[in-house]
């Protein structure tokens, strides 16, 4: 598996991106003002994600994701590895990510990542996606924050 940054000419995947996060307009705008890494195994774009500088010396990921045939294959661990140090080299001091308080799977692998919980914004994903999202039978509400200092 290679990983390397899109190009900006070249379609999105946009089906990948839309599988971390179910807003088209949410994932173009921010797609737009961050850098787009993706994960390519013979040829096929199997996973993605995004950079998304937030703050001086901090700089947020906002969508990992792995083509559903391709899950369960560390190609998630891969990915958030390989943004720590993709922010790490452009001289990054902090890290951060949130997911889902319904996002059980992601919010191990950021925690075996080296995240550590810093907060909830409750009813963030009531506020900001029209539609109720629903993961692992619970209702997805409250955006779960994390970061690492790096």
């Amino acid at each position: 598996m290679k990983i390397r940054r899109w190009n900006g000419h070249e379609p999105l995947p946009m089906d990948l991106l839309l599988l971390a996060d179910p807003s088209r307009e949410l994932v173009e705008e921010y797609v737009q003002r961050g850098q787009c890494y993706l994960a390519e195994e013979d040829g096929e774009v199997i996973g993605v994600y995004v950079l998304l500088p937030t703050r001086p010396q901090t700089v947020e990921i906002v969508n990992v994701a792995v083509a559903e045939a391709h899950q369960g294959r560390g190609i998630g661990k891969q990915l958030v590895k390989h943004a720590i140090q993709t922010a790490k080299a452009q001289g990054y001091k902090t890290v951060e990510i949130g997911t889902g308080n319904s996002s059980i799977g992601q919010l191990a692998l950021y925690q075996k990542c080296g995240f550590r919980i810093t907060g909830i914004d409750k009813d963030f994903f009531i506020r900001h996606y029209a539609e109720p999202i629903f993961e692992n039978g619970i209702p997805c509400r409250d955006m779960i924050r994390l970061s690492q200092e790096i």
